[in-house]
């Protein structure tokens, strides 16, 4: 029950990190000598004693952090910006042994560091290992961060480390059940799909159109051919449909030997109806058809007149 209502507090997202923390954009956007004290506050609102000025070198990366890649070209891009404007949003941290871990903003952190602060505006909160990485996988959801695999990863983690249900991640992420389950089913996808799935090659409605197709060979075929085709998800769906069925029309029929049908025709005389003989092995099993309550009495009498 606890983890429910964990889940449930923190569907409020990002708000719920930052209440009305303002940072001092002009100081960050100086920061490349250490500040006095690394724990220097600003006042410029009710939760604003929470607002610390910290040394970059005693924080690290989030170890539940859901996202794997960041692109080098827009942590430049992020980092001229901070570089220019300052940085307008505090990183949340939780602390860590001697320093701090990162809960929110690692983007921001990494793109600090490429430009040289000194310090970052963080606001430090207290969690547990659960709302860690909750918070984590939600900042990352929010922002449009994860790449798909990257996302289905983050809340399966969720599943398999503290227990929770689909529904609570539902309502733990703010998204429906149905985008929980369809996320998940991207992780049964075969590791070529899963990368292309994750670079950006196949959308995540191909990605899901796929995921549905049973045949590993298959689903790596029609991938191939929706990257070099530019196939719809429909006539994924549709070749899907197709190959089933030419699947089943070509499966071979298994044929009898000539004793298995001999024993069928002497059983057929004996008892006056259709019998069928399936075998696999050393093992079987006969069967003796009837059409209506009578004949079935009949055979009953028929084969307890044997002895």
């Amino acid at each position: 029950m606890a983890a429910q209502k964990k889940a449930r507090g923190l569907g409020r997202g990002l708000d719920a990190l930052f209440g009305d923390v303002e940072v001092n954009a002009a100081r960050t956007a100086a920061a490349k000598q250490p500040a006095e004290t690394a724990d220097v506050q600003e006042s410029t609102g009710p939760s604003d004693s929470e607002l610390r000025y910290i040394d970059i070198n005693d924080i690290k990366p989030n170890s539940s952090q859901p996202r794997k890649s960041f692109d080098e070209d827009k942590l430049e891009e992020l980092a001229e910006s901070i570089e220019q404007h300052g940085l307008i949003q505090p990183i949340v941290l939780r602390s860590a042994g001697k320093g701090y871990e990162i809960v929110a903003g690692e983007r921001r952190w990494r793109a600090a560091r490429m430009i040289g602060l000194k310090e970052l505006p963080c606001v430090v909160r207290e969690l547990t290992d659960e709302e860690n990485m909750l918070l984590a996988i939600i900042e990352n959801m929010q922002r449009e961060d994860l790449n798909p695999i990257e996302e289905a990863e983050g809340l399966k983690a969720m599943i398999d480390t503290y227990g929770l249900t689909q529904e609570q991640v539902s309502r733990g992420v703010g998204k429906s059940r149905p985008y929980i389950t369809n996320s998940l089913r991207l992780l049964k996808l075969p590791a070529k799909l899963r990368y292309m799935t994750a670079d950006g090659s196949l959308s995540v409605g191909h990605a899901r159109a796929l995921a549905a197709v049973k045949d590993e060979k298959l689903q790596v075929r029609l991938a191939e051919r929706t990257v070099s085709e530019g196939l719809s998800v429909r006539q994924i769906e549709k070749l899907a449909r197709e190959s089933d069925k030419e699947a089943v029309a070509k499966k071979p029929r298994k044929t009898k030997s000539a004793d298995e049908k001999r024993v069928e025709t002497e059983l057929r005389e004996a008892l006056g109806t259709k019998v069928v003989l399936q075998r696999k092995g050393a093992r079987g099993k006969i069967e003796i058809e009837f059409y209506n309550g009578e004949e079935m009495e009949r055979l009953i009498d028929l084969l307890r007149s044997i002895r």
